[in-house]
Parts: C-alpha cells; sequence; structure tokens
C-alpha cells in the first residue's frame, strides 16, 4: 500500500513539470500570433494613413491652385 502512494506522488510530481513547459509553450504561441497579427493589422493601418495623406495632398494641391 505504502508503495502505491509513492508510485502516485511520483507520477504526480513528474506531471508538474510536464505542464510548466506545456504553459511555456501555450505562452510563446500565443505571443507569436499576437506578433504576426500586429504586424498584419500595422501594415493595413499603414497603407491606410498612407492613402488619406496622399488625397489630402492631392486635394491641397487641387484647391490652391484654384484659390485666387
Amino acid at each position: 500500500m505504502i508503495e502505491y502512494f509513492k508510485a502516485v506522488l511520483a507520477r504526480r510530481r513528474d506531471d508538474e513539470g510536464a505542464s510548466g513547459v506545456e504553459y511555456g509553450l501555450l505562452v510563446a504561441a500565443i505571443a507569436a500570433v499576437i506578433v504576426v497579427l500586429a504586424f498584419s493589422i500595422g501594415s493595413f493601418v499603414h497603407d491606410g494613413f498612407k492613402k488619406t495623406c496622399d488625397e489630402l495632398k492631392a486635394n491641397n494641391a487641387a484647391n490652391t491652385s484654384t484659390c485666387p
């Protein structure tokens, strides 16, 4: 009976190390997803601001040429 409890405790100790590694891998995967999303969203935002700035410059050039 004592040997059974020792085996259960030994197995429990082994699981704690594995779960720590699993949590570390999970955190690394989440961080990788966040980085990928930040870069992809960043390019869309950059393109949107660039398009807006180009249109403002074009409108400003058109308005200054027609103003007296």
